[in-house]
């Protein structure tokens, strides 16, 4: 299982030359909140954003140091229409997105998501945070994505899940990487 977070400025080279195509900018997932693969770069051209992207098919690997690439035409031109939802710079941010119950009670704001290596892999969980202080004093809250999607509702502004993963709210004892 691994964290976004720890993703993030991994250098990203092509397996079959060795050879630096960038570092992890951002992660983009697709409508149903499956990863669809990593940013690299983000540019500007007047009113319009695109990035250098790779699509998720097209990761060999991705370790604890290096994401490999299968090669350099796997770098893509993408528009920000394309990428949509990511977690720091799409046009959807889950970083901080809050998490509700159907009941209405905020269970707290995304701080991190686990996932696993495989291609199209749902998000497995999310790491939830109540702010600074609050995590200071209690610590940060792990929250098991839902087994069927239809019951979460992926949000532009919230992510709504059942009432029950309340109580199946965890409490994250100590860091450990991935």
């Amino acid at each position: 299982m691994y964290k976004l977070q720890n993703l993030i400025g991994l250098p990203v080279i092509d397996a079959r030359t060795g050879r630096s195509a960038g570092n992890v900018l951002d992660v983009w997932f697709d409508d149903r909140w499956s990863l669809a693969g990593i940013v690299l770069k983000a540019r500007r051209w007047w009113l319009t954003t695109f990035y250098e992207a790779v699509r998720w098919e097209h990761v060999q690997a991705c370790g604890r140091d290096v994401v490999l690439i299968s090669g350099k035409k796997a770098v893509c031109r993408l528009k920000s229409a394309e990428i949509g939802r990511a977690f720091h710079t799409g046009t959807i941010r889950m970083k901080d997105l809050p998490v509700v119950t159907e009941e209405g009670r905020q269970l707290g704001r995304v701080s991190d998501v686990y996932f696993q290596e495989k291609s199209g892999t749902p998000i497995l969980g999310f790491e939830l945070t109540d702010g600074f202080v609050s995590d200071l004093l209690e610590g940060r809250k792990w929250l098991k994505a839902p087994g069927d999607p239809v019951q979460v509702t992926l949000g532009d502004d919230a992510i709504v899940v059942p009432a029950r993963c309340e109580e199946e709210l965890e409490k994250i004892v100590t860091e450990t990487g991935r």
